[in-house]
């Protein structure tokens, strides 16, 4: 039997819709960057794009554990001398609640070309309406849990 590798062509690709609402910031992340890389189908090749597009709502309404809320620092660089940024949870959450789901899902994900393209098939939406209607996503339950 030999090995099967997917090539990028015969790559069929789905839609999930996913609700971020109450749901924990990493075990989230963890299942977005899964089925973004792929992983979730036996046709997982780790050199090639056999991912799937992820819509995820309500990022108003996801939830950190712990005092992560005010102790977990996000840090960036300008470029410039002295040009060290930080910002905690609560200021990115004030900000735009999109990019805490954005930067653990890209965390996740492969440092090269490949994982931005995974990437970009990721669309984060603050309230539960989004544009992606036509393209019939499919509604992923809670995976199992206390909630």
């Amino acid at each position: 039997m030999k090995t099967y590798s997917a090539k990028p062509l015969e790559v069929e690709r789905k839609w999930y819709l996913i609700d971020a609402e109450n749901e924990v910031l990493g075990r989230l992340a963890v299942r977005v960057a899964n089925i973004l890389r792929g992983k979730n189908k036996p046709e997982y090749t780790p050199n090639v794009d056999t991912g799937d597009f992820v819509i995820v709502i309500n990022a108003d309404k996801v939830r950190v554990t712990g005092n992560k809320e005010t102790d977990k620092i996000y840090y960036h660089h300008t470029g410039y001398p002295g040009g060290l940024k930080s910002a905690s949870v609560k200021e990115l959450r004030e900000k735009d609640a999109r990019l805490l789901i954005e930067k653990a899902v890209k965390g996740m994900l492969q440092h090269n070309t490949l994982g931005d393209t995974q990437f970009t098939k990721l669309k984060v939406y603050n309230g539960a309406e989004h544009p992606h209607a036509a393209q019939k996503p499919i509604l992923l339950e809670k995976e199992g849990g206390k909630n």
